[in-house]
């Protein structure tokens, strides 16, 4: 089974829709979660090292035995794999 990401951000997208975002029709969006994709829009326009400094203390929360600094390392390294950042909209 092959893990979804947050196009944008990053996050796990889970085993089910319920992290997904919304497109404009209401519609689930698969490539983008709901903190990052509303009703069809991006809630946050930042650049991708703006993005990766928010992302950061969530990423250490969750792996309690990552640093800030590996947290960073490993986003700089996986954001550019992300479509959107594909698209430079970072």
């Amino acid at each position: 089974m092959n893990e979804k990401f947050c196009q944008c951000c990053g996050i796990p997208m889970g085993n089910s829709d319920e992290m997904y975002g919304s497109s404009a029709d209401s519609s689930k969006s698969e490539d983008y979660c709901k903190y990052c994709f509303e009703n069809g829009t991006f809630t946050i326009d930042c650049t991708m090292d703006e993005m990766i400094e928010i992302c950061v203390p969530h990423m250490v929360i969750a792996n309690s035995a990552m640093t800030e600094d590996e947290a960073r390392k490993m986003m700089k390294e996986f954001f550019p794999t992300l479509s959107v950042g594909k698209l430079h909209r970072f």
